[in-house]
């Protein structure tokens, strides 16, 4: 089977009160759309993937630089939004099943989307539901202030997103049946026992005000671990320096199986501490001749890759280099670009401090130069 994911952002974000419209809030540095995305990049059926905006955040969506994704211009409502990309779609070829998702449920997990493109396979549709537990009273006549109270819930459920159609089915009920559009794409389907059920989150719940996104954050701080990395290395004549992947003008140079970056080794030493994913030595033996004079920022970024694979993203980086010379102070800002570029996030997320000995033991004396760095990331899953 083969899907397209259709992610619905082009609301105006009214509810939600903040200047930075929902779909862009951030959470360890991603936004709420690339949350999505990135849990959708998980399947091989997801061939295509679309994101249909809100035409005034044009500047915000393009600043994300999304890779392969699609962008659809959204219309006055739900609805409209999700016909202009299912009107993309319908000339398109080797998509025959589309999976429609709000953007504002960033924390569906992986179970639950397999579950749906699992279950698609023979039926017309799947959507995830939840049953409702709390009491339900029901407004008769509010000047009377008359309720229908203990309302049965038995035959109530919530439903959730991503919802499975087909394709061609969903699409002619979109342009056939628009009067009859509420509040998700199911309600198109006049007969429910046409829809395959399947067991939803209640931890995918719908960021619709601030205190939705307050929570939603606890839950990935809950999610957050911590590692810490230390390198030092020897200097001495004849080889150059690196720090944080600059070549520094010196006369001497770090001693190293790599190019002896200190500052990049500590990096990945703290994000693979945090992700609980070992050690660069372990990575990256120093008995293993193809890593002789290596860049450290090949190293760096293939950590990266690594921990991004396992579904982990950086949340800060906090450093401290350790040197007698040069002065941290007049390379600290490239430095955190160039580290920024590397781990691909942003340049808030990073801290650097230049730390001396004051002129005590080795790194006092211009012989040895040290780091450490604490780093906590998020695992999106």
């Amino acid at each position: 089977m083969s899907f397209c994911l259709i992610i619905l952002a082009g609301g105006d974000s009214h509810r939600f009160r903040s200047k930075i419209a929902k779909p862009y809030q951030k959470i360890a540095g991603k936004s709420l759309i690339e949350i999505n995305i990135i849990k959708a990049r998980k399947f091989k059926q997801i061939k295509k993937i679309i994101l249909v905006y809100n035409k005034k955040d044009l500047k915000k969506v393009k600043s994300l630089k999304l890779k392969n994704v699609t962008l659809i211009k959204g219309g006055n409502s739900r609805q409209q939004s999700t016909f202009n990309a299912l009107k993309h779609l319908k000339n398109q070829k080797g998509v025959s099943k589309v999976l429609i998702h709000d953007v504002a449920r960033p924390n569906f997990s992986l179970r639950l989307l397999s579950s749906v493109i699992k279950h698609m396979k023979n039926a017309r549709a799947v959507v995830p539901r939840i049953s409702i537990q709390d009491a339900i009273k029901q407004i008769i006549d509010s000047s009377k202030e008359e309720y229908i109270i203990g309302k049965k819930r038995d035959n109530l459920f919530l439903t959730q997103t991503p919802q499975a159609f087909n394709l061609k089915e969903i699409f002619h009920l979109h342009k056939t049946n628009s009067n009859k559009y509420r509040d998700d794409d199911i309600s198109l389907f006049m007969d429910l026992n046409k829809i395959e059920f399947v067991e939803g989150e209640k931890s995918n719940f719908k960021i619709t005000d601030y205190s939705d996104f307050e929570n939603l954050k606890n839950i990935y701080k809950s999610k957050q671990s911590v590692g810490i990395g230390f390198d030092v290395h020897r200097l001495v004549p004849k080889r150059k320096l690196y720090l944080a992947g600059l070549k520094i003008k010196s006369k001497l140079g770090t001693l190293g199986h790599s190019d002896g970056d200190p500052v990049l080794h500590s990096v990945a030493d703290a994000i693979l501490g945090a992700c609980k994913m070992g050690d660069i030595g372990q990575m990256f033996s120093d008995k293993n001749k193809k890593f002789k004079n290596i860049r450290s920022t090949i190293l760096l970024q293939k950590v990266v890759e690594q921990i991004k694979f396992n579904g982990y993203f950086i949340n800060n980086i906090d450093i401290n280099i350790i040197t007698q010379t040069p002065k941290i102070k007049n390379y600290k800002n490239k430095m955190i670009n160039n580290i920024a570029k590397l781990c691909k996030i942003s340049k808030d997320q990073i801290n650097i401090k230049g730390k001396t000995t004051e002129k005590l033991g080795v790194i006092g004396k211009e012989k040895a130069i040290a780091c450490e760095v604490i780093c906590s990331v998020i695992k999106y899953d």
